[in-house]
């Protein structure tokens, strides 16, 4: 998720927002998910555990960002642009980082984790589960549901749809989300329509709309709608929760935590004048991507062989300083480089398919 579309303001609160999500989803896995999933942390952290718990919501916080900065980069690009720009945002880094993952993984990831060239070739297409493989790291899965977000936004904007009737097609998204949520449970609809999430980029996309195009009582009461479909739906992550873990946040403290989610991408929004852009926020809001995609599977490697060594705590946090610092790394020298040249080369060449197209022989005859 880019905060910087092309050609417009960089709201640097929106960066600082990614990272807070970012590292909860951390502090969730390292303090929470480590322990109570048997046999992937050697160590327990008991005293964090009550509050890295609701970490994993910094991915619903992540979708929300997301369906704002997406709606934004939308309205300034054409279909070939949007889709470029983000299959240019998105593969870079997760080919590097997953790359590494394999690397580790495969040198010293026994008798914890297994991998295989088969499960690393299946990965480079992002949608390994479709080759019937398993994930190179389970937080992969959101990506997956950002790419079919991406894959809806692209279609509505080739037919025009997202331009002159952006509010109607949140109201039959939300509709589908509502339908299949609450009485079919359909698993195909939930990853197609992403109905489980799809409240989250919704309310983004309103809240983006709102701030483009000022206040509407169809765009808030669509808001309202989406918050409320979204406190709905955080039962089913909540369900799997006690499924997996034996444990799970309460309805309440679920509920103010989605109030508090919604209101933190507002007030990012609203307060983005009070936190003048830099290099630094740039800098922070860069590294999210590459420490989402490596904290997991390398982490619990790293803090399992870490604690003996150093205490458990000292493992915990002197893994996520090193994965800050690589995961800076990463954005500073490999993905922004490569976004660079991809950007330009992909570009350059759809360009180039689209123009022979417009001028095909039976395009033109057809035209005449």
């Amino acid at each position: 998720m880019d905060t910087r579309p092309a050609g417009q303001e960089y709201i640097a609160t929106l960066d600082l927002l990614r990272l807070a999500a970012a590292l909860a989803v951390v502090l969730f896995h390292y303090f929470f998910r480590g322990a109570a999933a048997e046999g992937v942390l050697a160590v327990g952290y008991p005293d964090a555990a009550p509050f890295a718990i609701y970490g994993y919501l910094g991915v619903n916080l992540f979708f929300l960002i997301s369906g704002f900065v997406i709606a934004w980069s939308a309205e300034s690009r054409s279909w070939h642009q949007f889709a470029i720009a983000r299959f240019v945002r998105l593969f870079p880094g997760f080919l590097f980082c997953m790359t590494i993952t394999f690397i580790v993984v495969a040198s010293v990831g026994a008798p914890l984790f297994a991998t295989s060239l088969r499960q690393y070739a299946a990965n480079l297409s992002m949608f390994a589960p479709a080759l019937g493989q398993p994930f190179m790291d389970g937080v992969y899965w959101s990506i997956v549901l950002e790419l079919v977000f991406y894959g809806w936004v692209t279609l509505a904007l080739l037919t025009g749809v997202f331009q002159k009737r952006k509010l109607g097609l949140i109201f039959i998204w939300l509709a589908i989300s509502a339908l299949n949520e609450f009485f079919v449970g359909s698993h195909a609809a939930r990853l197609l329509f992403i109905t489980e999430f799809g409240s989250f980029f919704a309310a983004g996309v309103l809240v983006h709309h709102l701030h483009a195009h000022g206040r509407s009582w169809p765009a808030l009461l669509l808001l309202g709608a989406a918050f409320l479909l979204s406190c709905g739906t955080l039962s089913v992550t909540q369900h799997w929760m006690l499924n997996e873990y034996g444990l799970a946040v309460s309805q309440r403290p679920l509920w103010a935590a989605n109030v508090v989610m919604h209101g933190a991408l507002i007030g990012a929004v609203l307060l983005r004048n009070h936190v003048r852009p830099s290099a630094l926020t740039m800098a922070l809001g860069g590294l999210t991507y590459p420490l989402y995609l490596l904290h997991q599977n390398i982490g619990y490697l790293v803090i399992d062989a870490a604690a003996p060594l150093v205490g458990k705590w000292l493992a915990a946090f002197g893994c996520i300083a090193v994965l800050l610092a690589a995961s800076w790394a990463v954005w500073r020298y490999w993905e922004r480089p490569a976004q660079r040249l991809l950007k330009t080369w992909l570009g350059h060449a759809v360009e180039t398919v689209l123009a022979r197209y417009r001028t095909a022989p039976g395009r033109t005859q057809a035209a005449e």
